[in-house]
């Protein structure tokens, strides 16, 4: 078989040239990381999670019409995104007060905001991906005025959607962060939701007992990871019942 081409490493992904032009296959590793990768670790069974997580989420924003990169998944660490030119902004949604707003601001972890707040960082690794206003991305033509209307009505969106869907399963969305990338058809440029939506990018809490289901588990050392995104995908009807623990090494079924 044909080596694939790698087209770019990240934390917890890889991305290979697709089978077809304008498609990627992206892998989800199982490396952990927190603090800027400053904290590191490998938490086997983590990678095969967020494929089906995002998978999960990313349909349930086609099918109420939010447009993204996912076409299907390949396997049990494997999706088909399409291609797309990445904004360079991780876009946060805030609904409660948790991680750096609430060292910031002075705020008490978990308060409820009054509304859902959007903030935008420059992805950057080696400045630490620091924080940007509106006046910044559109000066610096990282993105143009109408983009960043697009992306926060998107952005909103995906909210109300992933708020929702949590809810349903006794689970409170405090935070997330998404990406965004530019598709071409011919002339016509637009915006859809790119790079994946797992509790690697969210804050989860359980509604009942507050307990963190999320990478906040690993960057606290609270417990296993494992078992957090286990139990995420389970009340989300991702994984059988019947599953207790995702570490042990998955059997690669299609």
């Amino acid at each position: 078989m044909a080596r694939r081409k790698k087209l770019y490493e990240g934390k917890a992904k890889v991305l290979y040239e697709g089978p077809e032009p304008g498609t990627i296959v992206q892998y989800f590793k199982d490396d952990a990381t927190a603090f800027n990768a400053e904290k590191k670790d490998v938490i086997e069974g983590k990678g095969v999670l967020n494929n089906r997580l995002s998978e999960f989420f990313m349909k349930g924003l086609t099918q109420i019409g939010v447009p993204n990169h996912f076409l299907k998944r390949l396997n049990m660490r494997e999706q088909l995104v399409r291609a797309a030119e990445i904004v360079p902004l991780e876009v946060i949604v805030r609904n409660y007060a948790a991680g750096s707003m609430a060292k910031r601001l002075g705020l008490e972890e978990g308060m409820q905001l009054p509304r859902p707040i959007v903030e935008f960082s420059y992805k950057d690794d080696s400045l630490g991906d620091p924080l940007v206003p509106e006046e910044y991305i559109v000066a610096f033509g990282w993105a143009s005025q109408q983009d960043m209307d697009d992306i926060v009505a998107m952005a909103l969106r995906v909210n109300d959607f992933m708020s929702g869907t949590m809810y349903g399963v006794g689970i409170k969305l405090i935070d997330f962060k998404i990406e965004f990338g530019r598709v071409y058809e011919g002339d016509f440029q637009r915006l859809i939701v790119a790079d994946e939506i797992s509790p690697d990018s969210c804050r989860l809490w359980d509604i009942e007992t507050g307990q963190k289901l999320d990478k906040d588990v690993f960057r606290q050392d609270l417990g296993s990871l494992n078992d957090a995104y286990t139990e995420v995908a389970r009340r989300l009807g991702v994984l059988p019942s019947n599953v207790t623990h995702a570490a042990t090494k998955p059997t690669l079924i299609n």
